[in-house]
């Protein structure tokens, strides 16, 4: 039995046969895009979160130099002491500001994740670990 000449030029082309049907391959396809697309999302949030913390970091730095500015120029105790009090209390809400950042940026990257597990992505693919 002789292959055609489109058949064996349809084996030549493909090293491996066409063992899933189409519809499979599609929605398989269409899994992965949905994948990826979930990762690219979790990239982002993650990306932004590192320009805020990057931020954070500018201003701490910013705060401090005007605190240690503050203490070169006191003359007395009580101007030292009002430097001081200024900067922890500017310190106490940038740490409240970042306690709310961090909780923010937890919560989306908690969404995305659970988006992604409803999806049905376990390995096991029925929403367990074995």
């Amino acid at each position: 039995m002789a292959q055609s000449h489109t058949e064996r030029t349809r084996t030549e082309k493909s090293p491996l046969p066409n063992l899933i049907p189409a519809e499979f391959a599609d929605m398989g396809k269409q899994r992965l895009d949905e994948l990826v697309a979930m990762q690219a999302e979790q990239l982002e949030k993650l990306q932004e979160a590192s320009r805020q913390w990057f931020d954070r970091v500018q201003s701490e730095a910013t705060l401090t130099s005007e605190f240690a500015a503050k203490l070169t120029a006191a003359r007395s105790i009580p101007e030292v002491a009002t430097a001081y009090q200024d900067w922890a209390s500017r310190h106490m809400e940038m740490a409240a500001d970042d306690a709310k950042r961090i909780f923010a940026n937890g919560q989306k990257l908690a969404e995305t994740g659970a988006r992604l597990l409803s999806h049905g992505w376990w390995p096991n693919g029925h929403g367990g670990s074995t």
